[in-house]
């Protein structure tokens, strides 16, 4: 298939990416209650046989239906860099790239917590154009084309209303890996708990963000997330109406090291709260 955005005929593109997602989902629904080989690793969380071959197959698949668009997948990229590595790229030109997950949610997959998902963003032109996230056991499919909306199992998103932080139902995620973030992160939850309604912690942050565009959550934070763990997400957001920026209020794209999310009013008033707790690092 030719690359480019235009040339691309963007729902056989979905077709072949959610086809690509519902074989991961397949391994990790066999695999789930049933893990033998559970590694820790240093600095990186959490990994099983389960995430090394959903994405595997998910590798396979794309790789045979668009030969010529690179992947950037978490366990690939693990296993070429030193744990704990952060992605060093600059944002996908014409040629594209694919952004992938295999499993979002490893510690929480587990220990038999029923959330965690897949994600699948294609990127090109420094845009995310295309998303697919799954969540196997509740068996919701998340979709988005860039301009075309956002969608779960073929209804439409709709980020929430709320305009009040009080009022607000927000989302947030730890990466304990490093002990200045976690410090830092639980400084904002603290200030940020006492100013809203409730704080959800699911443990997946694919996941929170596709709650985002539901409108479930009113808005989400987080720090140190990966590109795999957002790329998708941000496009449902923003196809469902809403706001992802960064804890300085730049644009987010996947190889920021902060995220906001939600309606324009609530990721302002997020944003107002997180400037109290920046340091030098946060982009």
């Amino acid at each position: 298939m030719e690359n480019g955005v235009k040339s691309m005929d963007w729902k056989l593109v979905l077709g072949q990416a959610i086809k690509a997602v519902s074989l991961g989902r397949e391994v990790l629904l066999n695999y789930f209650g049933n893990l033998e080989h559970i590694e820790e690793k240093f600095q990186a969380g959490l990994v099983s046989e389960a995430d090394k071959e959903s994405e595997r197959v998910i590798a396979e698949h794309l790789k045979k239906n668009f030969p010529s668009i690179e992947l950037l997948g978490e366990e690939t990229f693990a296993a070429k860099h030193a744990p704990g590595a952060k992605v060093q790229a600059e944002p996908a030109g014409e040629e594209g790239r694919w952004i992938l997950d295999p499993l979002d949610g490893t510690t929480n997959y587990i220990h038999r917590f029923p959330i965690f998902c897949i994600s699948l963003a294609l990127e090109m032109n420094g845009e995310i154009q295309l998303a697919v996230i799954d969540v196997p056991i509740l068996k919701e499919t998340y979709t988005a084309i860039r301009g075309q909306g956002a969608f779960v199992n073929g209804r439409p998103l709709r980020v929430s209303k709320t305009t009040e932080l009080k009022k607000a139902l927000l989302a947030t995620g730890f990466v304990a890996e490093h002990e200045h973030v976690i410090a830092e992160q639980l400084k904002v939850f603290d200030e940020m708990v006492r100013k809203c309604r409730g704080v959800r912690r699911p443990g997946a942050a694919a996941y929170d963000l596709t709650q985002v565009a539901r409108g479930v959550f009113d808005g989400y934070w987080e720090r140190n997330i990966q590109p795999w763990d957002a790329a998708a997400g941000i496009l449902l957001v923003r196809e469902a109406g809403g706001v992802v920026e960064t804890y300085r209020g730049d644009k987010y794209h996947p190889y920021k090291n902060s995220i906001v999310a939600g309606n324009a009013e609530v990721v302002r008033e997020l944003q107002k709260v997180l400037q109290n707790h920046l340091s030098a690092e946060t982009q």
